[in-house]
């Protein structure tokens, strides 16, 4: 009789031991499934900061592009204010000598 407790009591740590063993590889295997997840976001993460950084450096470029744009229009703007002038003297003259 002793013997069939300390038996029932020995199966029943085993299940128990068992299960514990059951829940530390799920465990485990639900860590690792994890750590790949994380990992691959990790990777997703730094190419979009590469992406990022690329089109800042786009849009610095396209900026620097724009100001070099409107220092030219504004020169030829100048350029054309002062072709008027002279236009519209030649034109005095031209109507001066009629």
């Amino acid at each position: 009789m002793i013997s069939a407790g300390i038996e029932a009591k020995i199966s029943r740590l085993e299940s128990i031991v068992e299960q514990i063993g059951e829940a530390v590889l799920s465990t485990t295997e639900t860590i690792e499934r994890l750590a790949e997840r994380l990992e691959t976001l990790s990777v997703q993460v730094e190419a979009q900061g590469k992406q990022v950084q690329q089109q800042g450096y786009q849009i610095f470029a396209l900026c620097d592009a724009v100001q070099i744009l409107a220092e030219s229009q504004d020169n030829s703007l100048q350029k054309l204010n002062q072709l008027t002038k002279t236009l519209d003297q030649l034109t005095s003259l031209i109507q001066g000598s009629d």
